[in-house]
């Protein structure tokens, strides 16, 4: 679970000192041919509830849906670092350990000394976020709006939260000075969906946030007002290094320019942004950022994965990846359950995989053990062995073995997946590959496996970045 606004420390500076390198700290200068040729680019984005965020264990966004097509649009494999604190994310970005600061910046003078800012992304207002009287719905609509904060000359001697480091900040400072009186100006180190719903809990009494993510808060809080503006519309754009990103830059403002005028960013947008929907998500046990579950089966999972040595957000992307937690599903070719066994493999183990989620899973997890007992002499580091493990529960082990004989034969080493033996995986579907002499398991179809593989491990990632490893009870 997320903290609460209840241990912060108020201040009244603007800090964005924090987003520039160190004095006497060379400048990172990764661009986008020094990307390419590393195979994959590196983002910094935060997690809420439209940006990026696990739903019945998948990870779904507005920003994390953008930075894939992006990235399928350099033919590049992405990398998501999760980090809410603004200050933290400009330096991620600024000490070369990401390429991308994909969050919705608000594009302002201060900030473009600091980064080089892309084509927008999507604009907004800044806005005033309040609790309604609770009586409001006895109340007429002029009496409602009687109560509530209307004319920005009444937000004198407030106390306003926002989140430190963002342009809130600034504008809040701006907004003093042009009605001529003080805003108590309380900067916390939460992202404006925290203090939202701090706010409809009673905590605090004012917030100042993005209109767009405003509105998608309103859709689950009914008891809040977001309606009174306290800028006017400004961009919201990415960013990249000031110095040594130019073509970087220049690449995402032309896939930019491209991508905004299609049906594509029509209907994503609105699927975040204007979809109804968002609440039942929101108010779902299995609305990973609220509940820390993945599904209704996390407490076995976490059971069984201390049999394997496993974390258990590997085992339950395995199982959201073979089942999507579905117990009762049954594959074309006969599997059975969480873990899509086999019948002859629950027969092996002498387990009735049909009679329960648990047997079922059990059966899983002995079978994981089998194939850890086959690579472990074979493969000495365990993260190149997990690889192996992975691809023989999809394929069976015999064509993993057949691949690693190929790539031995061919001078590639058989203890290495990635570019080894996951090329000779999927060669086994040619005959001149799957007829040599070394191989005892015929034609194979490898891509699948390789895939497989792929997308479990990258969905481990996503659960690693939104999940944490203890989870709060």
């Amino acid at each position: 679970m997320r903290e609460k606004v209840l241990l912060i420390i108020s201040v009244t500076v603007v800090l964005l000192g924090s987003c520039s390198t160190p004095a006497g700290e060379k400048a990172i200068s990764v661009d986008l041919d020094s990307i390419k040729a590393r195979g994959r680019i590196v983002a910094v984005t935060d997690f809420n509830s439209t940006n990026y965020f696990l739903y019945r264990g998948e990870p779904m966004g507005f920003h994390y849906e953008l930075l894939k097509s992006f990235a399928d649009y350099l033919g590049l494999e992405l990398e998501i670092i999760t980090e809410n604190h603004l200050d933290h994310s400009f330096a991620l970005l600024n000490s070369g350990k990401a390429d991308l600061l994909a969050i919705g910046l608000t594009v302002n003078a201060s900030r473009r000394q600091e980064v080089l800012f892309t084509d927008p992304i999507d604009e907004t207002r800044q806005v005033l976020v309040q609790r309604k009287p609770k009586s409001w719905r006895s109340l007429s609509p002029d009496a409602l709006e009687y109560r509530l904060v209307r004319n920005q000359l009444d937000l004198a001697n407030l106390t306003v939260y926002v989140q430190k480091g963002s342009s809130h900040v600034e504008r809040l400072h701006s907004l003093a000075r042009e009605i001529g009186d003080s805003i108590n100006i309380v900067e916390v180190p939460f992202e404006a969906e925290t203090l939202i719903k701090n706010l409809n809990d009673g905590e605090i009494d004012y917030v100042v946030c993005d209109e767009n993510i405003a509105l998608v808060n309103a859709t689950y809080y009914p008891d809040i007002d977001v309606a009174t503006p306290v800028s006017f519309t400004q961009n919201l754009a990415w960013a990249v290094r000031k110095e040594g990103s130019e073509m970087l830059a220049g690449e995402l403002n032309k896939w930019i320019s491209g991508f905004r005028n299609t049906t594509s960013y029509s209907m994503l947008y609105s699927k975040y942004f204007r979809n109804s929907r968002s609440s039942h998500i929101v108010k779902s046990d299995y609305y990973t950022l609220n509940t820390g579950r993945v599904s209704q089966y996390d407490e076995m999972i976490k059971g069984f994965s201390d049999s394997i040595n496993w974390d258990w957000r590997l085992l339950a992307s395995l199982i959201c990846q073979e089942s999507r937690f579905d117990a009762d599903v049954v594959s074309w070719a006969g599997a059975v359950g969480l873990m899509q066994i086999m019948p002859v493999t629950g027969e092996n183990f002498g387990i009735d995989i049909t009679s329960s989620p648990e047997n079922n899973m059990k059966a899983g997890i002995r079978y994981i053990n089998w194939l850890q007992s086959v690579f472990e002499p074979k493969i000495a580091d365990s993260t190149e062995r997990l690889n192996f493990i992975l691809a023989s529960y999809n394929a069976g082990p015999g064509h993993v073995l057949d691949a690693m004989k190929l790539a031995e034969k061919n001078g590639n080493d058989p203890a290495v997946w990635k570019g080894s033996v996951e090329v000779w995986l999927q060669k086994k579907s040619q005959p001149e590959y799957y007829n040599d002499t070394v191989v005892r398991n015929g034609y194979f179809r490898g891509r699948e496996s390789v895939a497989f593989v792929a997308e479990i491990l990258d969905r481990y990632e996503h659960y690693r970045n939104v999940i944490p490893d203890q989870p709060v009870k």
